[in-house]
């Protein structure tokens, strides 16, 4: 910042010491020699350190010419960007920007200057904790900027600070201006830019984001991200897909990883899967044969409607646990299926263990 300051003035004073023509091209008018040499004295000043000299003189001089013709208030502004650049060395960062807003209003907003310095400002606000005023005043910049690499960093740089103030939605805002430009952005604006969404409550977005850059060498964490992201996004089923995907390539190999996986095509709509994951993990000896695990099996392919799995997953769980309960629910879903033998003899087991209801129930079959 403080170099970039320092080589507008330079620039201005090259301008300036080239004559009228060359300064016409930037709008300045040309300045008498007296006041060149003195400026260019304040600026060789500036880079021998001397600030309190640079500061006071600058904005003596800015007084001096401030209420002068077009050719005074363009000098009154140079002097102005001088004291502000030795406020920057002193790191009186607020004070500078102040000099510079005084510059910019001796110059008019229509000044090529005035627009460079306007964007110094935010930066200066910026290293101030001005957060508010360094917002507005890049915002303003990227209003009157014309298109390119310079107004995209500065767009992305925006939405950094917008981010860090938890503004949102306007960071949202200017993330689809920047977006829409098409240009390709680095890891760090792609880790932003879901951040921003991720807030802003744009899950699809971010979702969309976060899916583009898996692949086998993604991380567990990368993953978990991105099915969560599409969980929150109402998306119960793109999450699954993406959970049983990061487990098919070993990225997923918890066993709380593996529970996730089956609640998500529960909730996801492609309990089958879930069913299958359960049958392999009992095959395999991976899975506990329990009560549970075999109950969650028997629930999984009921809801895939697969009539024969479940009725001989839900018998497998009743002789398991030899409770009437099991029994009887096996004995009502047969009978629900139309499977009447089948729901006689469930009952009847239900019965010899004392269930009351399913010998009522084994009175209407």
């Amino acid at each position: 910042m403080k170099r970039c300051l320092a080589r507008l003035l330079c620039l201005a004073l090259c301008i300036l010491s080239v004559g009228a023509p060359s300064a016409g091209a930037w709008g300045a008018p040309a300045l008498a020699g007296g006041v060149i040499r003195d400026l260019e004295s304040i600026e060789q000043a500036l880079e021998q350190g001397k600030f309190a000299r640079v500061v006071s003189h600058g904005k003596r001089q800015a007084e001096r010419f401030g209420s002068g013709n077009a050719a005074d208030r363009y000098a009154s502004a140079l002097y102005r960007q001088l004291a502000a650049s030795a406020l920057t060395e002193q790191e009186r960062y607020a004070k500078a920007a102040a000099q510079l807003a005084r510059a910019r209003q001796a110059l008019g907003p229509a000044s090529a200057l005035s627009r460079r310095w306007l964007r110094e400002q935010a930066r200066l606000y910026r290293a101030a904790g001005e957060q508010e005023r360094a917002i507005a005043r890049l915002s303003e910049w990227l209003e009157a900027a014309s298109g390119g690499a310079e107004r995209r960093d500065e767009r992305w740089r925006l939405i950094g600070w917008l981010a860090r103030e938890q503004r949102w939605q306007e960071a949202a805002e200017q993330l689809d201006s920047v977006t829409a430009e098409g240009a390709p952005a680095d890891d760090h604006r792609r880790r932003l830019a879901l951040v921003v969404n991720l807030n802003a409550g744009r899950m699809e977005k971010a979702l969309g984001e976060l899916a583009a850059g898996l692949d086998g060498e993604s991380p567990a964490s990368d993953w978990r991200r991105a099915a969560g992201v599409a969980q929150r996004a109402g998306q119960s089923g793109v999450a699954a897909g993406l959970w049983d995907t990061g487990w098919r390539l070993g990225r997923l190999e918890r066993p709380d990883d593996y529970w996730q996986l089956l609640a998500l095509h529960m909730a996801g709509g492609t309990p089958a899967r879930a069913a299958e994951l359960l049958e392999t993990g009992l095959a395999e000896g991976r899975v506990v044969r329990s009560g549970l695990t075999l109950e969650q099996r028997a629930a999984a392919w009921q809801q895939a409607g697969d009539i024969p799995r479940a009725l001989a997953a839900r018998e497998a769980l009743a002789r398991h646990t030899q409770s009437a309960h099991q029994w009887r629910t096996l004995g009502q879903l047969a009978y629900a299926w139309g499977k009447g033998d089948r729901a006689k003899a469930a009952l009847e087991r239900a019965v010899a263990l004392g269930d009351e209801q399913a010998r009522q129930w084994l009175a209407t079959l």
